[in-house]
């Protein structure tokens, strides 16, 4: 990330997409893992919430849930909680750096990261978990949700084939 700027529109944009993904979900199936040795969907989404907090590891200091708040087993208390914590990491990214915070390294697990390299991870990851999710989702029976592009669903809605 070169500036704070760019890097809110595009967070921005990937807020949108978690959003819709989180917005799918219902309570009961919050519970569906492949095994039990998976992380389950609620678990991933709580994961995602959770993910933002990390960020305060690079001096940013914003509220949101305590590491130690159970996960709920609420959807909707899911997507509050990430929208919630979305915004206020939003908010302190543009009020706490500016451009030359993106330059500067921190030590995250034995590595020097700069702070933009972990706003750049932030998105990847966002977008990693959102995929294991869909997966999970459809396992579950809830319909995907458009992410960057038509679903299978969302073909057949439009009177087409889906691409395979």
């Amino acid at each position: 990330m070169l500036n704070i700027e760019d890097f809110c529109e595009q967070w921005n944009k990937e807020v949108q997409i978690t959003e819709r993904v989180l917005n799918a979900l219902t309570d009961a199936s919050l519970k569906q893992s492949i095994t039990e040795q998976h992380r389950s969907l609620g678990q991933l989404a709580w994961h995602l919430v959770m993910s933002i907090q990390y960020m305060s590891m690079l001096s940013l200091s914003f509220e949101g849930p305590s590491r130690e708040q159970k996960i709920p087993d609420s959807a909707s208390v899911i997507l509050d909680s990430y929208r919630g914590v979305s915004r206020a990491f939003t908010d302190a990214v543009k009020s706490q750096w500016t451009e030359k915070d993106l330059y500067v390294s921190h030590d995250i697990a034995g590595e020097a990261w700069r702070n933009g390299e972990s706003l750049q991870f932030l998105i990847v990851h966002q977008a990693h978990h959102r995929g294991q999710m869909t997966v999970l989702m459809r396992q579950a029976g809830i319909r995907i949700p458009e992410l960057y592009g038509p679903t299978y669903d969302t073909w057949i809605d439009k009177g087409m084939d889906p691409l395979v």
